[in-house]
């Protein structure tokens, strides 16, 4: 006897027992169900186009009728790629502390285009940006202990790039 250890594995097993192809399992709604779901989605907080798409693939619909949804979306301003990507970058600096080229990467990964991110850029105030820099420079520095400063200035350094600052910004504003 075998042991099935997730529920995938089960659900793999249950519906190649009963011989069910996979988009059976998939939730079946009607379509004006799903365009209302796909509404409240983005009410709830700014969607970029590629969140969109993976959220309708828990959904039996054909690529028509995606279409439809998405263009219902960005004609009625619930989808909107400039007002995602101002959010996005707000909150990713202002709240969790990510320098430009992170934010960059992870705004790439979600679809957006180069020229788009370029734009938005400007929701970043210089002077925040180098403040939240000297910021982040201090209260990592300070937590190591047993180090030469050479070794410190290296240390904060690669973790100030891991953050996604700069490097020029980083030497220049830290004296290095």
């Amino acid at each position: 006897m075998f042991y099935l250890k997730t529920k995938e594995q089960f659900n793999k097993f249950e519906r190649a027992k009963r011989r069910v192809p996979a988009f059976m399992d998939k939730k079946l709604f009607t379509f004006d169900e799903i365009k209302l779901k796909m509404v409240n989605y983005c009410v709830y907080q700014d969607r970029c186009h590629y969140e969109v798409e993976k959220k309708m693939r828990e959904f039996v619909l054909i690529p028509e009728a995606k279409e439809e949804i998405i263009m219902y979306l960005i004609r009625e301003n619930y989808l909107n790629e400039e007002r995602f990507t101002r959010s996005y970058i707000r909150g990713k600096f202002y709240i969790k502390h990510w320098g430009r080229n992170k934010i960059r990467q992870h705004l790439k990964q979600k679809g957006i285009t180069e020229k788009l991110i370029n734009k938005c850029m400007d929701e970043i105030d210089e002077n925040d940006y180098e403040n939240e820099i000297l910021k982040q420079w201090e209260a990592y520095r300070s937590k190591l202990k047993g180090l030469q400063n050479y070794q410190k200035d290296i240390k904060t350094t690669r973790y100030l790039m891991s953050r996604g600052f700069e490097y020029d910004l980083i030497s220049s504003l830290s004296g290095n």
